[in-house]
């Protein structure tokens, strides 16, 4: 096995926990709004990676242990505030739009990120294009019910823009993460999002009872979701090329069908399977496919 997919084993992990983490997401704004739930489970995410942290720089000398590398904090606040925005506007969405619609919306950043790469001229392989095109097909099927069609309301901006600002967070992480220390990366990361999520958690008004309340679902979200895949994500992208990372990172919405069907007991439609299967095709056809490698201007 390639070392590119071992590591694209990591992110299909964290997209499986991810899958997972959307009937966390929905359920805690029951009790919390948008903003305290991001900003309580950044703060777990951030303190279940600092004791880790501190283990694995036993051995390391001493200016390798150093939390305030220039370069680390560079990437730690890009990757954060783009984390803070993404992760809010997908919040807030998930109070209002149909689950299968944000679903399919939010992970049209595996189409963004190649378009990205453009402009950054770091080109992606053809077949890496073919196999966007396809899963955003599966996704489709997936995600859009059928006879519903697929149409944008107003709230749905925060959708488009979620899209937009995660494909931007797995950019950010796609530059500095081959760079610095992983786990430092997604450490800071969580702490600027935090921060940033505490002034508008203000306005929320959030109670003390309340949060107990919602402790499950900020349980999982911030110690798993948080500090477990996106940490995976940061760990996987070291190794994985941007636009193939992005393509197994938006497994995330086959992972939360399958475990609709297996803990919910909820059906899955030959629809849905279909789209299941494009898109599960798409990645595997993305892995074992000899699709060139990204090459910088110079060369």
């Amino acid at each position: 096995m390639n070392k590119s997919l071992r590591y694209s084993f990591l992110l299909m992990l964290g997209a499986c926990i991810w899958g997972a983490a959307f009937v966390a997401q929905r359920t805690g704004m029951n009790y919390v709004g948008p903003f305290t739930f991001n900003a309580i489970r950044n703060v777990l995410g951030a303190l279940v990676l600092f004791p880790f942290i501190r283990f694995l720089d036993r051995k390391k000398p001493e200016k390798e242990k150093s939390f305030f590398d220039k370069e680390l904090l560079t990437g730690g606040i890009i990757a954060g505030i783009f984390l803070f925005l993404a992760s809010g506007c997908q919040q807030i969405a998930l109070k209002t739009s149909d689950a299968g619609k944000a679903g399919f919306i939010t992970a049209l950043y595996i189409v963004l990120v190649p378009i990205f790469s453009l402009i950054l001229r770091k080109k992606p392989g053809k077949l890496i294009l073919i196999s966007v095109a396809f899963a955003t097909l599966g996704l489709y099927l997936l995600c859009v019910k059928e006879g519903e069609g697929l149409s944008l309301a107003g709230d749905d901006a925060y959708l488009i823009a979620c899209a937009v600002l995660f494909a931007c967070q797995i950019m950010a992480i796609d530059h500095f993460a081959p760079k610095v220390d992983c786990v430092k990366l997604s450490f800071w990361q969580f702490v600027v999002s935090a921060l940033l999520s505490l002034l508008p958690m203000i306005s929320e008004h959030p109670t003390v009872p309340a949060v107990i309340d919602a402790w499950l679902p900020l349980a999982y979200a911030g110690f798993l979701s948080s500090g477990v895949a996106y940490t995976l994500q940061v760990i996987g992208q070291k190794h994985v090329k941007a636009s193939v990372a992005s393509l197994v990172m938006s497994l995330e919405s086959v992972f939360s069908v399958i475990f609709g069907f297996l803990l919910l007991h909820e059906r899955m439609t030959v629809r849905e399977t279909l789209g299941c299967f494009i898109m599960f095709a798409a990645i595997i056809f993305a892995q074992i496919t000899p699709a060139g490698e990204e090459k910088e201007p110079s060369q």
